[in-house]
């Protein structure tokens, strides 16, 4: 059983603004179930429209302060951000699972470090901003170049990864000098809430993170056009993402988009069988399949295809579903009744034109379970293959040629990220090269580090998260240049008046 009690934890309300909780002044109740078990766990007024105003409002009167800050007391107060996050580290575990139904292990071991461990990065990065060294590109000035914070920050994060999300879009902005305003979905504030806590419980000022909890068509569309928004950064589906980039576009401000993912799995015929099958259903399966970076296509060279396929079924076969807080659970609810309903419509569909292995079923439970499935012989075209299911879900299909198994793999609109299992170097180091993806792993899938980007191609999205190439998404970039000569008449006047 968990001990986390949101009610209490959130009895001002979801809305953290100005460094305190507030009540949503929207008139409209919503209320958190946990997916596991279909219980409401949180009733609270969300955001509306002067909410979202008193955000930035708050985050636009801290933004003097925090972005004059130095280098250095930025990087002390993320320092202590990153102790207080590790200091409560089962708490924020028990609001990630209780909130999205993952495993408590799962949160325990790679949500909250991973969070931790992202704070701790951009401690150390808020020291390292920096633009390039002064020089005398003319001979006559000096030329250098600055990074500058953009302003007030409007995001809005996805329920998949809510905790994650939070620390991707917050330590960034804030380590760059910007001040943030967060849209959680609002099936998932509790960490996004307790994430804005101990940013105050660490020090950082007043208003410079600031949380609104609302429904995307009244809080978010808000955000995304506020005047004084200087830049939207969005994770979620490419659908929306396009109406995010409308808005965004409406008022010309910088616009980061992390988007939708189709992963492709090559398996070229001299893998690690073992190897490949047991990554394949720890890439799929991760968060209950609900990752855009998950395993979600699998291409078999055809020698390995039968013996992947049947591998893949037993070992998805062995995976126990059930109570997140069991610490022996592998694989949790979906989201909510709707999104499994969904996924299972995907699948049932795909019952007229490809052959489902295993799985392919709701638990008669009242969570929101569905049984790890594995699709094989659906045709490269076909709606499994082609749309994002995000589900426990893995369709299979095999290729011949090396160049049929990355054409293959290239072959959707998306381009988040891949992986491709080889024994041969030159085979793997093709792969990395042709195919299009913001991320490719070989011989494994899934793991993610701080110092790393992570972004995407094509429908996927544009810009990147974490690492110190995140800065390049939260800085503007000033040239700078001084005349050395002192000289009152330039010899480029000329060209306006006068002769030589």
């Amino acid at each position: 059983m968990h001990n986390f009690q949101a009610q209490d934890h959130f009895s001002d309300g979801a809305q953290y603004i100005a460094g305190r909780l507030t009540k949503g002044m929207s008139g409209t109740h919503h209320a958190v179930v946990d997916p596991a078990t279909g219980d409401e766990v949180y009733s609270y007024e969300l955001a509306g429209s002067d909410d979202v105003d008193a955000a930035v409002a708050a985050a636009a009167e801290a933004f003097p302060g925090w972005s004059c800050a130095t280098p250095g007391e930025r990087s002390d107060a993320l320092h202590r951000f990153a102790g207080v996050l590790a200091d409560r580290a089962e708490e924020f575990a028990q609001a990630e699972s209780v909130q999205c139904g993952k495993p408590i292990k799962l949160s325990r071991e790679f949500d909250v470090p991973g969070t931790v461990d992202n704070a701790a990065f951009f401690a150390g990065a808020a020291r390292h901003l920096q633009g390039q060294s002064a020089g005398e590109y003319t001979g006559d000035h000096t030329s250098y170049v600055r990074r500058e914070p953009i302003g007030v920050v409007g995001s809005i994060a996805p329920w998949n990864y809510p905790l994650q999300m939070a620390a991707w879009k917050v330590l960034p902005a804030i380590a760059a000098g910007n001040t943030i305003v967060l849209k959680p979905a609002e099936l998932t504030p509790f960490t996004s809430l307790l994430f804005a806590q101990a940013a105050t419980e660490a020090g950082i000022p007043d208003g410079v993170v600031n949380i609104v909890t609302g429904a995307g068509k009244e809080a978010g569309e808000r955000l995304v056009g506020h005047p004084d928004v200087a830049m939207t950064s969005f994770t979620g589906s490419t659908g929306v993402g396009k109406r995010v980039a409308e808005i965004a576009t409406a008022t010309v401000k910088r616009l980061h988009l992390e988007l939708g993912g189709k992963a492709p799995f090559v398996v070229f015929d001299d893998a690690d069988l073992d190897a490949a099958v047991h990554g394949a259903v720890a890439g799929a399966l991760i968060n209950s399949g609900q990752d855009c970076t998950a395993a979600t296509r699998a291409y078999v060279q055809r020698p390995l295809y039968d013996a992947f396929v049947s591998g893949v079924a037993d070992l998805m076969q062995s995976v126990r579903l059930g109570d997140p807080f069991d610490p022996s659970t592998d694989m949790g609810p979906l989201i909510s009744h709707v999104h499994r309903d969904r996924v299972a419509g995907f699948v049932d569909r795909a019952r007229s034109y490809a052959r489902v292995v295993t799985g392919g079923e709701s638990l008669q439970h009242p969570g929101a379970f569905y049984k790890p499935t594995l699709i094989a012989d659906a045709a490269q075209d076909s709606e499994v293959v082609q749309s994002e299911i995000f589900g426990p879900v893995l369709v299979v299909l095999p290729f011949d040629s090396d160049d049929e198994g990355i054409r293959l793999a290239n072959d959707t609109p998306y381009g988040l990220a891949a992986s491709a299992w080889s024994r041969d170097v030159f085979r793997a180091n093709r792969a990395t090269r042709e195919i299009k993806a913001g991320c490719v792993w070989v011989n494994d899938h899934i793991p993610i580090l701080s110092e790393m980007p992570h972004g995407g191609y094509k429908a996927s999205g544009y810009g990147k998260d974490m690492s110190a190439y995140s800065f390049e998404e939260y800085t503007q970039v000033k040239h700078v240049m001084f005349d050395n000569t002192a000289v009152v008449r330039k010899d480029w006047h000329r060209t306006i008046f006068g002769d030589r």
